[in-house]
This record gives C-alpha cells, structure tokens and sequence, in this order.
C-alpha cells in the first residue's frame, strides 16, 4: 500500500494489517496445539487451547471496531477500502478457525478415555499437517503481498479434500471392524471434519487476500474433493 498524506491513516491501515498478523498467528498456534493435545491426550492443553479463543473472539472484535472507525473518520477509497473490508472478512474466517481448533480440543478427553488403536490417529496427524502448511503459505504469502501465490495455495484445499475422504473410510472401517471403536471414532470423525471446514476457511482467506491484492476476484469454481458423501451411500 502506498503512503498516504496523512501519517496517522497509514497507522491505522497498520494496525489493522497487524491484528490479522497476530489472529493468523493465533489461529495456527491453536490448531498446531489442539490436534498435538488430541493425539498425546493431553487434557491440560487442551483446556488452555479452549481458553484462547476468547483471546481470538477479542481480536475479532477489535480489528470490526478498528475498521468501522477508519470508515467513518478516513472514507477510505480503492485499495485501501478493499483492505478494509478484507480484514473484516479474513477476522471472520481467522475466528471460526479458532473455534473449530476449541472444538478439537474440547473431544480430546472423549477419544482418550476409548479402546481406538493408535494407529487411527495418523491420518488426523496428517490431515493437520496439511491444514498448518496451508495456513502458514495463504498468510506468508499475504504478508509479502505475493497475490500468485494466493492463487496456487487455493489449489491447495484439494488435498486436505482428498485426505479427509481417505480419512472418514478409514475411521468408518474401524468402526464396523470392532464395536468398541465407535465412540472414539465418531469423535475423531468430527476432529477431521474440522479440519476439513479449516481449509475451507483458508480457501476463503486466500480468496479474500487476493482480491485485496490485486482488486480482482479469483474464479468461483473452487477445488472441492470431499467425496465423503459418496462413500456413505456406497456402503
């Protein structure tokens, strides 16, 4: 962004820009925690992962009061306008990603007090790994102003898509496999499902990001690989 005449204005647009620095952050730090809680059984964790989103919810609220303010006072125009309502919309996805992270983190004493082998939690493990790559690349890529990058990292999404299906068939076997395993899969099922709807949120960020970037729209025929849907009705 360029500088503006009005040095306080530049402040303002910088504030802002760093609150969403800071919920991106916060964002990643709490899915990163959630799921290392949920495959350790960590229930002191998991309980200070839930804490934060209040933490994240503040945020939120700061950055829409931020940038109500510096409509009224600045009547921003163009690039500056799309920063604006950009941070409006990237806070709304950054603070359900937190609370999709305090959803995780709310079953980790339900999937650990189950009979589930181990073995089932490598697929989540991955799936995560996946959706913190996406998260980090979508917000370096805003922060270096790399709008290109936004675009391939949307591509992206299909592979969290991909993985979550391998997932969900996973799980669904194990649970027809031995009757024990059904509550602790269940839950695991919705960890995953979290994660998924995480990239999505993502997907949408970089979306966003991009626009503010360049002032266009990237096409609306996004990538979407969930074919958990057709499996069900398979079985």
């Amino acid at each position: 962004m360029g500088e503006h005449t009005v040095s306080s204005f530049d402040q303002d647009l910088e504030h802002i820009d760093k609150l969403i620095r800071e919920m991106s952050d916060l964002a990643a730090s709490m899915v990163r925690d959630a799921i290392r809680a949920l495959l350790h059984t960590d229930a002191a964790a998991a309980q200070r992962i839930i804490s934060e989103d209040a933490v994240m919810d503040a945020k939120q609220r700061e950055i829409d009061d931020s940038a109500i303010t510096l409509i009224a006072k600045r009547q921003p125009m163009a690039q500056d306008l799309r920063a604006v309502l950009g941070a409006i919309r990237m806070a709304g996805d950054l603070e359900r990603i937190g609370d999709l992270a305090k959803n995780v983190a709310k079953r980790v004493g339900a999937v650990g007090e189950g009979s589930t082998p181990r073995g089932l939690s490598h697929g989540i493990d991955d799936m995560a790994t996946l959706v913190l790559a996406q998260i980090k690349g979508v917000i370096a890529a805003y922060a270096a102003r790399k709008p290109e990058d936004l675009r391939t990292l949307r591509v992206d999404d299909e592979k969290i898509d991909l993985k979550y299906t391998s997932v969900f068939r996973e799980l669904l076997t194990y649970m027809m496999e031995d009757p024990r395993n059904i509550t602790a899969c269940t839950h695991l099922l919705f960890c995953a499902k979290n994660l998924e709807r995480i990239g999505d949120h993502m997907t949408n960020i970089a979306e966003n990001a991009y626009y503010v970037l360049t002032g266009s729209q990237l096409p609306a025929n996004r990538p979407k690989q969930d074919e958990t849907a057709t499996t069900v009705l398979a079985e």
